[in-house]
């Protein structure tokens, strides 16, 4: 590959405006949002396996210095990423679009599920076709931590850090922020005083390795060539930081939610159902370090046992429905807003849709704000070597992080009920077949294993029907 003289660097940054547009961009993070299953380690596999190895948008090392930030934050750290991502492609409206859509599908999937459990009392779960897409997923898992440890795990110290966090997940049950600050903090000491122990020659894996040529890959259907967005590609102007857009993106955002918080109040009272559940769930925003699970019995004992939204029976039910469909788990709290809603006004179908709304609304506005305030102090670190060193350690410990998220994932896919699932190893190994053989994209795969789930659920009692 032939690199731009200096007088054409600035290239890249002119073709993420020209070569992928905005509608294009949009067209994708619609995407992302309908197949978006998995959980965290599944849409971050995804939005790595298709910006960077498949469409080229950016770099490892930029998506990875992204990644970092987005896992310190509280919120789900895949719709940050997807948001921060967008941003950086088109500024603003493309974060807002990005972090947008990625949620959409997911909102108006729940809501739908919602109102038939409300209406009949069942749980419409399509079972033949998650049976299939739960060990497609997990093949998404397992090879997201394959490909990100064959770029990361560079040094010995390095994969010592990401086996030490797969165990202290997997065997010691330690919290999965205390595992990103003990990684920052190791990362943070070894930078100081031994920084070559984190770095590899001639290769550009961590955030803390000296700057190197990117490395020559085929080319991507997006065109030949570096990415979009490389490691040396000049930081985009909407990029950069500025005092003047920090005070308005924080002026923006707090009116975005004290005036739907005020107007909650002067329409429904400061104990009014929908303003409780406006401070409730930005609580719940504010607390959900450490993924959905980590925040969930907060959301439980809060919506269960304090407020009376709805039953225990009811919450169980609706994390089933939050793990069968796409976006990030912590969507659940959408189905607690639905029934509280519903609930609380006797089956008003519209009241239960606003407290749907307004619960998503204030789960979700602190992430967009946390990356569109702080976005650009990040970028502006990118060669920062005193923010490089803990970076580098978290990014490996993130690959710790996967592969134990694979290991909890296994147990209900192979396992569901004490005994070996032989279809589901077999559709295990398909999948694991399709991504590394075939190179199938996350999408393809996720289609067809819900294809070829639903098929199998409408023929297979049909045959034993006829056999009967």
């Amino acid at each position: 590959m032939v690199r731009p003289s200096s007088s054409a660097h600035a290239a890249p940054a002119e073709r993420s405006a020209v070569g992928v547009g905005l509608g294009e961009a949009s067209r994708f993070w619609l995407t992302l949002g309908l197949v978006s299953f998995g959980g965290p380690a599944g849409q971050i596999a995804l939005l790595q396996r298709e910006l960077v190895e498949r469409r080229r948008w950016l770099s490892e090392r930029r998506f990875l210095h992204a990644l970092n930030y987005c896992l310190l934050l509280p919120g789900p750290e895949a719709t940050q990423l997807a948001t921060y991502l967008g941003w950086l492609m088109h500024g603003v409206p493309g974060g807002l679009i990005a972090g947008g859509l990625f949620l959409a599908p997911s909102v108006l999937v729940l809501i739908a599920l919602a109102s038939g459990y409300a209406l009949w009392g069942q749980l419409p779960l399509l079972v033949a076709v998650f049976t299939a897409l739960k060990p497609a997923v997990l093949a998404i898992v397992l090879v997201a931590a394959w490909r990100l440890g064959q770029r990361i795990l560079a040094t010995p110290l390095l994969t010592g850090i990401a086996a030490a966090a797969f165990l202290a997940l997997v065997v010691l049950g330690l919290p999965y922020p205390l595992v990103v600050l003990a990684a920052a903090l190791g990362g943070l000491v070894v930078g100081r005083w031994r920084p070559q122990l984190l770095m590899a020659p001639g290769r550009g894996g961590g955030a803390a390795a000296p700057a190197a040529a990117e490395p020559e890959e085929p080319a991507g259907p997006e065109g030949p060539g570096a990415p979009i967005h490389g490691d040396h590609t000049p930081t985009p102007a909407h990029a950069r930081f500025s005092r003047r857009r920090l005070a308005a993106t924080l002026l923006a955002w707090g009116l975005a939610l004290l005036g739907p918080l005020a107007l909650l109040t002067a329409t429904g009272g400061w104990e009014g159902t929908l303003a409780l559940m406006a401070r409730f769930f930005t609580r719940v925003a504010l607390l959900s370090f450490g993924g959905a699970y980590a925040v969930l019995p907060y959301v439980v004992q809060g919506a269960v046992e304090q407020f009376g939204w709805l039953s225990a029976a009811q919450m169980v039910d609706g994390l089933a429905l939050g793990e069968t469909t796409p976006g990030p788990l912590i969507m659940v709290v959408a189905f607690v807003g639905f029934m509280g809603g519903w609930n609380g006004s006797l089956g008003h179908w519209p009241s239960a849709v606003a407290a749907t709304l307004v619960t998503v609304w204030f789960t979700f506005l602190p992430s967009f704000g946390f990356i569109l305030a702080g976005a650009p102090l990040v970028e502006a670190s990118r060669d920062d070597l005193r923010l490089g060193a803990p970076l580098t350690a978290i990014t490996a410990a993130v690959v710790g992080v996967i592969a134990s998220l694979a290991v909890v994932f296994a147990r209900p896919v192979l396992w569901p009920d004490g005994q070996f699932a032989v279809p589901a190893a077999v559709v295990l190994l398909l999948a694991l077949w399709a991504l590394l053989q075939w190179r199938w994209s996350v999408p393809q795969l996720i289609g067809a294993a819900a294809v070829g789930g639903g098929v199998a659920g409408a023929v297979l009692p049909w045959l034993a029907a006829r056999l009967a």
